[in-house]
């Protein structure tokens, strides 16, 4: 039956403890009937660089269909609004097991909370993969961002690694290259519509278990994710790859802090199977907390 009023929107900060951190993610727990388009002009409204739509939830079974739309266009996954979903449901369900079926595929979930309450949510991928960034993907994306190859950390290889959607991978030399991040945005844009990439994953490595982050989403309409939970299992399963990890391995993922939203990321790699699994709380966000264009370009 379709909504006859205007769907209730909820909004979390995903890979964090702090509401004023994290990746913003609208989440509707009730969006059975809503078609395509509503769904879009909703998220298009809520601004975020993602809204996650509850369109079919069977809460005895804790098995629940989703889809993701950013104020452009819909993703087959999105890792921030799956957590913030989870946090979200398991505040109104239980913690416990949860079982989404999203257009990328199942993903499942595990939820708990701690000893202040906050809960955390662990999701385990669709199989990840990862090839070798081709020389013109590579020319065009540094292009666009006003990179050169010397920017780059020679010991992680450029590739395109996919984890219910493909990720240009870079790993920046310098923390200092990270932080200078100023590229064209319709340029950008171009070269990811191209090639099909959702976001593209600059990195900088700071030791084996402990990784910097920026996720530029132009194709969504946002300048940069402060969190970017799908990029992370496709980087773990990058690393698995190109051979950067050969025994079971937890690493940290700091993302957000050049834009002053910090988010924590574990992600947990295994050599012998695809699936990455990826870790990270949500905390409802307070009305008025957070303009939209602090990450929406306008």
């Amino acid at each position: 039956m379709a909504h006859t009023t205007a769907p209730e929107v909820l909004r979390y900060a995903a890979f964090t403890p702090d509401p004023h951190g994290g990746n913003p993610a609208g989440v509707v727990l009730d969006a059975t009937g809503l078609g395509e388009q509503e769904m879009l002009a909703l998220a298009a409204e809520v601004g975020y660089s993602e809204t996650a739509f509850v369109i079919e939830r069977d809460d005895d079974r804790r098995r629940f269909a989703l889809r993701y739309f950013s104020p452009l266009a819909e993703v087959a996954f999105c890792g921030h609004a799956t957590v913030a979903t989870s946090v979200a449901l398991a505040e109104r369900v239980g913690t416990g097991a949860l079982l989404f079926d999203t257009p990328a595929g199942e993903i499942k979930v595990e939820t708990s909370a701690g000893p202040d309450g906050t809960v955390r949510a662990t999701l385990t991928s669709v199989p990840t993969r990862s090839r070798p960034a081709a020389p013109a993907e590579l020319a065009a994306a540094l292009a666009a961002l006003r990179w050169n190859a010397a920017d780059l950390d020679p010991a992680l290889p450029p590739h395109v690694a996919f984890a219910g959607n493909d990720h240009l991978i870079l790993a920046a030399a310098s923390r200092a290259r990270l932080a200078d991040l100023d590229y064209d945005f319709d340029a950008l844009t171009t070269v990811m519509r191209t090639h099909g990439w959702t976001t593209v994953h600059l990195v900088w490595r700071e030791n084996d278990g402990s990784y910097h982050a920026r996720d530029p989403f132009p194709v969504g309409g946002v300048v940069e994710d402060p969190a970017t939970g799908a990029a992370a299992a496709a980087f773990g399963g990058y690393l698995r790859t190109v051979g950067l990890v050969t025994a079971p391995s937890t690493l940290t993922i700091r993302q957000g802090e050049d834009m002053g939203r910090p988010s924590d990321l574990t992600v947990e790699v295994d050599p012998y199977e695809t699936p990455v699994r990826v870790t990270g709380q949500a905390v409802p966000i307070g009305a008025g907390l957070l303009s939209p264009a602090r990450s929406t370009r306008k």
